[in-house]
């Protein structure tokens, strides 16, 4: 059974789905915590998005891969499927799911990382700190969670599918280049939900 209170589920799912943003969100009272957890958590996811479009920049300078639609085949062809974030925009949205998959997927993008790291090795300092900012919102969030009285909801480790293991350089070019890339997408939805939040 869902422990998450009436109001803020209102809230919650007013902003990260659909169906539901033209719903008008309730007045708080005593929820400064939970407003100051998400200013703080939109700077973080700002300085991360930051991070992770400089690291897609060195790569598209240093291997000439700038356009995910020039490279669509050989996605398919490596297997790297996109983070599945249905439950925060479906209409049968919970904040338990949706909050618990942000978890995990930011920890799954902390391992993803790690061949980024060792296909830049010129910018490992910024790869091992966006690592570690990955990890550290992701217990943000959790924290939030546990403050909030949520129960977190467990996915099967295999749902975004485990980092291929890359046959030649080039596939292992083309594999960093999407794991950023899905990892910005991934980050743009997380802060679009807190920005909506934080308006009210």
């Amino acid at each position: 059974m869902c422990s998450l209170t009436p109001v803020l589920a209102v809230v919650l799912g007013a902003a990260l789905c659909p169906a539901l943003r033209g719903m008008p969100l309730p007045e708080f009272s005593g929820d400064q915590d939970f407003q100051l957890f998400l200013r703080k958590s939109l700077e973080f996811t700002r300085k991360i998005k930051g991070d992770v479009a400089a690291l897609q920049r060195a790569v598209c300078d240093t291997f000439q891969l700038c356009k995910e639609e020039e490279l669509l085949l050989v996605r398919q062809h490596l297997g790297i499927a996109q983070s599945p974030l249905e439950q925060c925009h479906s209409r049968s949205f919970q904040a338990e799911a949706c909050f618990s998959r942000l978890c995990q997927e930011l920890q799954s993008y902390h391992s993803s990382l790690a061949s980024v790291r060792e296909l830049l090795p010129a910018h490992a300092d910024l790869v091992e700190q966006l690592q570690l900012d990955a990890a550290n919102l992701s217990s943000n969030i959790q924290q939030q969670m546990e403050d909030l009285g949520l129960t977190t909801v467990t996915y099967p480790a295999e749902s975004r599918g485990a980092l291929p293991v890359f046959s030649s350089l080039f596939h292992h070019q083309v594999g960093s280049f999407f794991i950023l890339a899905d990892f910005q997408r991934f980050l743009e939805t997380a802060y679009r939900a807190l920005r909506h939040l934080a308006r009210h």
